[in-house]
């Protein structure tokens, strides 16, 4: 406005000069050397008109740039003020350390230290536990005389600990009592060992020797099957132990034993003896348990036996009476087909069983309650729970395994509840948790990954025709499931009666009434005609998931939750997070390809050249002290984490290109593709130490810089110089 005014004066200016002579109307002759006084006063004059001209021109220009200032202002990124964006924003704050150069160290620049930091994942999971029990201290929400009321009552007397403690021990001895009891503390009863061992598998769902299982047949058309494994072993035994680390591990577990004993009022002399008399079974059991490696290499990792043969293999169970009590009402024959996982171990479990009858009846039924004690400990009182929970810290500390964290009461609760009543809370949580809107963004979320993962594949060096084509059809034809099972949605399941359980008299009894009726709730979904996917996970888990035999890839409800998704969000901070982590598991679909010999009609030598590249690539990043990794173990996950980084990169910027009014957070300073990478990074956040070597994926800091690391576009929009950690100067294209 300004400038304007200034332009209006001086054209007048200059018309009323040049009016007052002739000047204008004469020639000048081209040759003529002479100056005239009027010819001075005509330069001048033109020399004010081109000045004005120009000042024009200024503001001309002044006025559009201020115009294209408030376009692109308009247009360009703007911040996000939702209380969403608030929240997510302040996490952001809280966990990173901007000091640190994002070039050198994104882990840090995004995770801070991480000491005592959680797994981004670990901490969502937790929260959708406090989620549930917000749901299940709600006043007045139950519906009376209905499923609902029963997992709320559940609840209730789970976090009542003056009641459980008031009971003591005796609910637990009561137990005991039913099954003949024990010479440890007084009266026995010699029950017939079958017997026995039915009871604790069918009632107390307790598997001393072996487990037993249902699962889908591997093949087509995935009818139940019963699969027999290994047991699971309290001591964390290994096949190559130091002698000295063992007899430690021995002598921690032989105290925890003697514990219970002396807590059931037993004898101290005979729970000291029954104690180790069961360690040496436990002992003896897992030196017959062969290496996974050994099992593959003699391509016998799961045979087909049925009853009859198992019978006549390992004689010392009752197989059909002990199954078919376990799994009623399912209709079981001599000649019903079993997987079973190591049948070499269940030759020797037997054997040693038969021994263990003819000259210790009395030690192997000590043996059985002991354990069963072990793993009712969380139905009972402090003393028992303060018991178990020592012995695995001392157990940890002495394998080198980070503590284990403890955890409140009421989220132990909140986890039983989930347990039991899982169709009532699933329906509860996805109401609450996971509205329309929600779930009709992830979709949209998801399409997008998948649309550029199918335009992605035209592009991948290493497939033939053929290859690309099938692999394209099987991304179309692959289904996807979202938020919880179809059935979740049904309100009526929340109100689903459980008529088999029996709530009280003491907590211990009611957790018992909850385990056989779950038992038998899983045996009953399994007879059913069952068409669709059966979940894996539950609706508030965190864990995401490729179902090879069913071609479906299922995201629950639980992980599409903040910090990770949500609709108010800015697409950079969605597309890195959820993003990813979808076009992660879209690959795993291809897995199989990867493995040797895993697509013969493939370009090996491209595909085995990208894939040296990718296990040189993740070998070059230094990680903290003391931590090391097998990169061909992990190799499979780190080919879906820089794939799944990739996909989530171009379906992102292809959003950028078709959408405006994108946002960012305030008072982060980063750019929208900045803050795509930083929300990427922010889903690894987790204290490396928890990293465990048998976890299929790279410690924290490698999946966050493996991936980064190998993507052009985060040197450039973080402007890394050549050779930095992360710009470095060799990168790998494997998808």
């Amino acid at each position: 406005t300004e400038g304007g005014d200034q332009s209006g004066e001086e054209p007048g200016g200059m018309s009323r000069a040049w009016g007052r002579g002739p000047f204008l109307r004469q020639e000048r002759s081209p040759v003529s050397q002479v100056e005239w006084p009027q010819e001075r006063h005509i330069t001048a004059g033109f020399m004010v008109r081109r000045v004005l001209a120009a000042g024009l021109l200024f503001s001309l220009l002044l006025g559009s740039s201020v115009l294209l200032v408030y376009i692109f202002r308009s247009c360009g990124p703007r911040p996000c003020r939702t209380p969403e964006c608030h929240d997510l924003q302040a996490r952001y704050l809280a966990s990173g350390n901007t000091s640190v150069a994002p070039c050198t160290d994104f882990f840090s620049f995004a995770c801070g230290d991480a000491k005592g930091t959680k797994s981004s994942f670990q901490a969502l999971a937790e929260e959708n536990k406090r989620r549930l029990r917000e749901i299940l201290e709600k006043p007045g929400s139950r519906h009376l005389g209905t499923g609902e009321d029963k997992a709320f009552q559940f609840y209730s007397s789970c976090v009542d600990t003056g009641a459980i403690e008031a009971e003591g021990a005796a609910p637990l001895r009561q137990v005991i009592e039913e099954l003949g009891g024990w010479r440890i503390s007084g009266n026995w009863t010699s029950l017939d060992f079958n017997r026995t061992l039915s009871l604790l598998m069918s009632q107390y769902g307790y598997f001393p020797f072996f487990r037993a299982y249902l699962r889908p047949h591997p093949t087509l058309p995935h009818t139940p099957v019963i699969q027999i494994d290994q047991p699971e072993f309290d001591l964390p035994l290994k096949q190559e132990q130091e002698q000295k680390i063992y007899a430690q591990i021995v002598r921690e577990y032989l105290a925890y034993l003697s514990r219970l004993g002396a807590l059931l009022g037993g004898d101290p002399d005979k729970v000291q003896q029954h104690a180790f008399l069961s360690i040496s079974i436990t002992s003896q059991l897992f030196q017959f348990l062969r290496p996974l490696e050994q099992q593959q290499a003699q391509e016998k990792l799961f045979q087909l036996v049925t009853i009859d043969q198992l019978q006549e293999m390992a004689p010392a169970i009752d197989w059909l009476s002990c199954l078919q009590a376990t799994f009623t009402p399912m209709s079981l024959r001599p000649s019903q087909l079993l997987v079973v996982h190591d049948l070499e171990y269940l030759k020797n479990m037997s054997q040693l069983v038969e021994e263990q009858l003819l000259k210790y009846r009395d030690f192997l039924q000590s043996h059985m309650i002991l354990g069963l004690v072990g793993t009712l400990s969380p139905a009972l009182d402090s003393k028992f729970q303060e018991a178990r929970r020592s012995l695995i810290q001392k157990l940890r500390e002495l394998t080198q395994r980070p503590p284990m964290p403890t955890s409140p009461r009421w989220m132990k609760c909140v986890e039983e509840t989930g347990t039991f009543f899982e169709p009532t809370l699933t329906a509860l949580f996805i109401h609450e948790a996971f509205s329309p809107k929600t779930q009709s963004a992830a979709m949209e979320l998801f399409t997008a990954i998948k649309d550029t993962l199918i335009t992605r594949l035209r592009r991948v060096p290493w497939m033939d025709e053929k290859t690309r084509k099938e692999a394209q059809d099987r991304v179309t034809q692959l289904q996807v499931k979202m938020g919880g099972p179809e059935w979740a949605l049904k309100p009526s399941l929340a109100r689903e009666e459980y008529n088999d359980i029996q709530l009280g008299p003491s907590y211990l009894q009611s957790f018992l009434s909850c385990v056989r009726s779950l038992r038998a709730r899983i045996v009953q979904n399994f007879l059913q005609s069952f068409p669709q996917h059966r979940w894996q996970v539950s609706t508030w888990g965190v864990s995401a998931y490729y179902s090879i035999s069913d071609h479906v890839v299922v995201f629950p409800a639980g992980l599409l939750q903040p910090p990770f998704f949500h609709p108010g969000y800015p697409r950079a901070v969605n597309f890195g997070a959820a993003g990813s982590i979808m076009a992660h598991e879209l690959l795993h679909i291809f897995s199989q390809l990867l493995l040797p010999g895993g697509c013969p009609a493939c370009d090996t030598h491209a595909l085995q050249g990208a894939l040296l590249c990718l296990k040189r690539h993740y070998q070059s990043i230094p990680l903290p002290g003391g931590l090391s990794f097998n990169g061909s173990w992990t190799l499979l996950e780190n080919a879906a984490d820089i794939g799944g980084l990739a996909i989530a990169l171009q379906a992102y910027s292809r959003r950028l290109l078709g959408y405006y009014g994108e946002t960012i957070l305030p008072n982060l300073d980063l750019s929208p593709l900045q803050l795509f990478f930083r929300s990427y990074a922010q889903v690894m956040c987790r204290e490396p130490s928890t990293w465990e070597p048998q976890d299929p994926h790279s410690p924290p800091m490698l999946r966050v810089h493996g991936p980064l690391s190998n993507t052009q576009a985060f040197a450039r929009h973080f402007h890394c110089p050549r050779g930095a950690l992360m710009n470095p100067s060799k990168r790998c294209q494997l998808w």
